[in-house]
């Protein structure tokens, strides 16, 4: 008996981003192409590397598209290469402990639909702060909003979707390091930076945040400075371990994309090459 072939439906299209295709692909093309028109793309000569790893936002795609697009136009250059992507959110409607995994074969966005990688989760579920559960998946946004960037940039590719809940820093740590592989593979880190907050007290706080990023700090990043704190700890401790750097290439808030300046969310993409 063959076995059903299951799908993760899309959770927040149509309140995130467009849920239309055509209007999504336009509106994510017009990101990128404004992207590349700043420079902030790789060279595309041959003698770069592809990045080993990027952060992103995952607010609505009007507020922090924009600023995602920035890192996601330096993986352009490098689609042919870049074949499994390691996808880690965190967990903004369930209680979790550790990571979770997910059981469906693909995820769905209206781009079309993204093949999960089968080979690797069996050598991650033998962790004990990983599961295989769906339920933090079904109506989670911080990885979904950066599937389209990733179909759009990279087309074909292989994903291995990971929600972080409560974890440590050497927990979200040992799983990148198990996924990490070569060339081949890229990490993805979803986080927006400060929330709520006016937009003169976000700037300094994000800036300050985007300095502890860069200096590999993972010890003083609170949650007030990343929703996405317990994976970009992880990142930042594996980093550290393999002698590897991140900068940031943007950093913005809503009131420079699309809302009002009264109140802002926090936006960086960051990069290791």
């Amino acid at each position: 008996m063959i076995a059903e072939v299951t799908c993760r439906e899309p959770a927040v299209a149509g309140m995130f981003y467009p849920d239309d295709p055509a209007t999504l692909r336009q509106q994510i093309r017009g990101f990128l192409a404004d992207a590349n028109a700043q420079e902030t793309a790789a060279p595309t000569d041959g003698t770069a590397e592809p990045p080993k790893a990027i952060v992103a936002p995952h607010a609505g795609t009007i507020y922090s598209g924009p600023v995602a697009a920035t890192v996601y136009a330096r993986l352009q250059p490098f689609a042919a290469t870049i074949r499994r992507v390691v996808l880690l959110g965190p967990s903004h409607r369930v209680a979790l402990q550790g990571l979770a995994a997910s059981s469906h074969d693909r995820f769905s966005t209206p781009l079309g639909e993204v093949v999960l990688d089968q080979e690797t989760l069996p050598s991650l579920i033998d962790l004990p702060q990983v599961t295989v559960n769906d339920e933090p998946h079904r109506l989670e946004h911080s990885l979904e909003v950066n599937l389209p960037f990733l179909q759009e940039v990279l087309g074909d590719f292989v994903l291995v979707p990971l929600v972080v809940g409560r974890a440590s820093p050497e927990e979200v740590a040992e799983v990148i390091d198990r996924t990490w592989g070569g060339p081949e593979t890229l990490i993805v880190v979803s986080t927006d930076l400060s929330h709520f907050l006016d937009y003169e007290t976000a700037q300094a706080l994000d800036r300050e945040t985007t300095e502890l990023i860069e200096q590999l700090d993972f010890e003083h990043l609170s949650n007030e400075r990343a929703c996405g704190r317990s994976p970009l700890r992880g990142l930042l401790l594996s980093l550290r371990n393999r002698g590897r750097t991140i900068r940031c290439i943007d950093l913005r808030n809503s009131g420079d994309t699309a809302g009002a300046k009264r109140e802002v969310v926090g936006y960086g993409s960051y990069v290791v090459c």
